[in-house]
C-alpha cells in the first residue's frame, strides 16, 4: 500500500524522474523561509490540475507567531489565489475534540468576520471586505457532508470564493508542523485518513475553493513498514496546532483585508 500524503510537493519532489511531462516546479528560500510552487498542466496525473504552493517555516511548536515575515509569507499565497473583489467565506474543517484535527475549526474561530457589519459601515469602511466564518464540525456528528452544508450557503448569500482550512497528512516527519500548504484545487475532507465526507472543489461549490492546511498526522507507513492504515502525530501536539491556528488565522485574516497589519488583526480579534 503506498504511503498517502496531501503534500503535492512530496509527490513532485524535484528529484529526476518525479516531476513528469504536464507538472511545473519551482522552489526558493528567503532566510529560514521555503516556498515551492507546484502547477499541475493536465488531468491524471497524481493530484487535480491546479496551484499547489507549500510555505516551510520553522517548527511551529517553536515558531514566533506573531513574526510579520511568517504570517506575511503564508498570506501572500494566500492572496495571490483568491478573488479581488467580493464575500468571502471562510470554513473550518476538522474535529475540535481531536487536536491532531482540531486546526479548522480553531481557525475558524479566529476570523476577523465583517460581513454583519451592513452596508452603512461598508461605506465607512469600504477598504474592508466581507468574510463571514463557519465551523462545519464532522459528518459523523451532524449528518451532513460538508459540501451539503456550504452548497446552500454560498448560492443563497453569494460568496465569491470559499476558503476551506484543514489538517493534512504527510509523508515526511520533517514536515510536521512546520508546513503550511494553499492550492486552488479545493480539498476532500479526511481524505488521509480514510473518511472523506465529499469533495469541495469549484465543481460543488461553484465559486473558487482555496484550500489551506497545516500536516499535523503523517502516515504511519513511512516509519513502521506493516503498519497499514495508521496515522501518528507529534507528542507535542498542543503547542503545534495552537502556534499554527495563530499563524494560519492571522495569514487568512491579512490576505482578506489587505490593510490591515497582523498587529491591528491581533488587537481587533483580542
Amino acid at each position: 500500500m503506498a504511503i498517502y500524503t496531501d503534500i503535492a510537493g512530496e509527490l513532485f519532489t524535484g528529484k529526476k524522474g518525479t516531476v513528469p511531462p504536464g507538472v511545473q516546479r519551482e522552489s526558493f528560500s528567503s532566510g529560514d523561509i521555503t516556498v515551492t510552487r507546484v502547477r499541475v498542466l493536465q488531468d491524471g496525473l497524481r493530484r487535480p490540475k491546479g496551484r499547489y504552493v507549500t510555505v516551510e517555516l520553522p517548527d511551529f511548536s517553536r515558531i514566533d507567531d506573531r513574526s510579520e515575515r511568517y504570517i506575511g509569507a503564508v498570506a501572500t499565497e494566500i492572496e495571490a489565489l483568491i478573488p479581488k473583489k467580493g464575500a468571502v467565506l471562510v470554513a473550518g474543517l476538522g474535529n475540535p475534540a481531536v487536536t491532531a484535527d482540531s486546526l479548522g475549526p480553531r481557525t475558524a474561530e479566529q476570523i476577523f468576520v465583517t460581513r454583519h457589519f451592513g452596508a452603512a459601515f461598508a461605506q465607512d469602511m469600504p477598504a474592508l471586505r466581507p468574510v463571514a466564518s463557519v465551523s462545519l464540525g464532522v459528518e459523523g456528528k451532524t449528518g451532513l457532508s460538508a459540501p451539503e452544508r456550504l452548497r446552500p450557503l454560498v448560492e443563497k448569500l453569494e460568496f465569491k470564493a470559499v476558503i476551506c482550512v484543514d489538517a493534512l497528512c504527510t509523508s515526511s516527519p520533517g514536515r510536521l508542523g512546520c508546513t503550511v500548504q494553499v492550492s486552488d484545487t479545493g480539498i476532500q475532507p479526511g481524505a488521509g485518513l480514510g473518511s472523506c465526507s465529499g469533495e469541495l472543489s469549484q465543481k460543488t461549490l461553484g465559486v473558487p475553493v482555496i484550500a489551506v492546511g497545516v500536516p499535523t498526522v503523517m502516515d504511519a507507513g513511512e516509519c513502521c513498514p506493516g503498519s497499514r492504515g495508521l496515522v501518528v502525530t507529534p507528542r507535542e501536539i498542543e503547542p503545534v496546532v495552537r502556534r499554527a491556528v495563530s499563524v494560519v488565522s492571522l495569514a487568512v485574516n491579512r490576505a482578506l483585508q489587505k490593510t490591515l497589519s497582523a498587529a491591528e488583526l491581533r488587537f481587533l480579534l483580542s
